[in-house]
C-alpha cells in the first residue's frame, strides 16, 4: 500500500499492510534527529521520510495584514494570543500569557480583531496536493474546531469553564467567531483540494489526568452542535474526522461515535481509562486510534530497551483487525533522548507489519 492507501485503510478500521506512522516534536527533539540523520534545519520533508511517516497537513497560509501588535518579549499571533519564552532544562516553551480577553465584555469581543477567512493562500492548496503525491493528507490540526483550551488561551482556563456553566455570553461570542472563522477555511480548503485530502483533524481536550474535565451534560450542551457543523462539514466532502483529546477522555467517546467522528487521537496511557488494553477491547470495533506511544513515559525518562518494550506491546495491543496509527500521544518532548525517540520508530518500522 501507499501511505495514502494505508491510512484510510486504518481509518475505515480495516488492516493495512503496516501500521501508519506519524510525528510530532518540539524544535529541540526534532534538530537533534535531523543532526542525526544528516539534514539541514529547514529539512523536514526529509526527516519525515527517514522515520517513514505517512501523513502530511495541508493548512494554507495565512496572507492578510497583521491584526495585532508585537509586544516586547512576547509571540503574539493572528489570533491575538500572546506567549511568552519559558526556559527549562533541556529548552524552553513558548507559554500562554497575560490572557488579554479575560475579562472581555461581549462589545470588547465584537471588535477584536480575528483573520478573514478572505486572507488565505488557497491557490496553494492543489499544489501542495500534487506535490505530497500518495502521502496520507489531513487539513485542520489539534486546534481546528477547539473550544475550551483555545478561548482559555485568551480568556484563561478556570474563566472559560466558569463561562461555560453560566453560559456566559462575551465567551460563547468569542467561541464562535473564532468556529465560524475556521470552519470557512477548513470549507474552501477542501473545495479547492478537489478531493485529495483524506481526513479532517479537529481538537478538544475534554480530560484530566484522572476524569473528565467537564459533565457530559456540558459536552453535550456547549460542545456537541458546535463540533457537529464540522463534521457535517467532512460529511458533505465524504472524509472522515480525528478528534484529537487529551488527559481521561474515553468518557466522551460513545458521544464521538454518535456523531460520526471515524478516530480519536493522543490518547494517552497513564491517564485514567486511556491504556491501550481498555481503548482497544471498549472502542476497537468502532472508532480507529492515534497515539498511545506516550511522551511522558520511557520515550522521555526510560531507556532504549523500554521504549522498545513498550512500544511492541502497544502494537501487540492496538494491531489487532487493524485500526490503528502510531504516533506520540503529543509533540516529542525536548527531554526525550534522540535513542530513544529512534527506538521508537524503528521498533513500530520492524514490528508494525502484518
Amino acid at each position: 500500500m501507499n501511505p495514502r492507501e494505508r491510512i484510510l485503510n486504518v481509518l475505515h478500521r480495516e488492516v493495512p499492510d503496516r501500521v501508519p506512522l506519524n510525528y510530532s516534536a518540539n524544535p529541540g527533539i526534532d534538530a537533534r534527529l535531523k543532526k542525526h540523520f544528516g539534514l539541514s534545519e529547514k529539512d523536514s520533508e526529509g526527516l519525515l521520510r527517514k522515520l517513514q511517516v505517512d501523513f502530511r497537513g495541508i493548512n494554507p497560509r495565512y496572507t492578510g495584514p497583521v491584526l495585532h501588535a508585537d509586544i516586547p518579549d512576547r509571540s503574539v499571533d493572528m489570533w491575538g494570543i500572546h506567549r511568552r519564552w519559558v526556559e527549562h532544562q533541556s529548552g524552553g516553551y513558548w507559554d500562554f500569557c497575560d490572557f488579554p480577553l479575560k475579562e472581555a465584555t461581549v462589545e470588547e469581543v465584537e471588535r477584536w480583531p480575528l483573520p478573514n477567512p478572505d486572507h488565505f493562500d488557497y491557490e496553494s492548496v492543489p499544489h501542495d496536493c500534487a506535490r505530497l503525491g500518495n502521502y496520507g493528507l489531513y487539513t485542520g490540526h489539534a486546534g481546528t474546531g477547539d473550544i475550551i483550551n483555545s478561548t482559555g488561551m485568551l480568556r484563561t482556563m478556570e474563566q472559560v469553564l466558569i463561562d461555560l456553566i453560566l453560559d456566559e455570553e462575551a465567551c460563547l461570542r468569542l467561541i464562535d467567531r473564532k468556529l465560524a472563522i475556521q470552519l470557512e477555511v477548513v470549507a474552501r480548503t477542501l473545495d479547492a483540494a478537489k478531493g485529495r485530502i483524506d481526513f479532517l483533524w479537529l481538537g478538544e481536550d475534554l480530560g484530566t489526568q484522572t476524569g473528565p474535565l467537564i459533565s457530559v451534560d456540558l459536552f453535550r450542551k456547549v460542545i456537541r452542535p458546535r463540533h457537529m457543523k464540522f463534521l457535517q462539514l467532512a460529511k458533505s466532502f465524504n472524509i472522515p474526522v480525528m478528534m484529537h483529546c487529551c488527559g481521561s477522555s474515553s468518557w466522551a467517546f460513545d458521544e464521538f461515535i454518535e456523531m460520526g467522528v471515524a478516530a480519536v487521537d493522543t490518547l494517552q496511557p497513564e491517564a485514567r481509562n486511556m491504556q491501550p488494553s481498555y481503548l482497544k477491547s471498549r472502542f476497537g470495533g468502532k472508532l480507529a486510534f492515534h497515539g498511545c506511544i506516550s511522551t511522558a513515559g520511557t520515550v522521555a525518562f526510560g531507556s532504549a530497551e523500554e521504549v522498545v518494550r513498550d512500544a511492541r506491546e502497544t502494537l501487540q495491543i492496538m494491531m489487532p483487525q487493524g485500526g490503528y496509527c502510531f504516533a506520540p500521544t503529543h509533540m516529542l518532548q525536548d527531554n526525550s533522548p534522540t535513542e530513544n525517540v529512534l527506538a521508537m520508530y524503528q521498533t513500530a518500522q520492524k514490528f508494525g507489519v502484518y
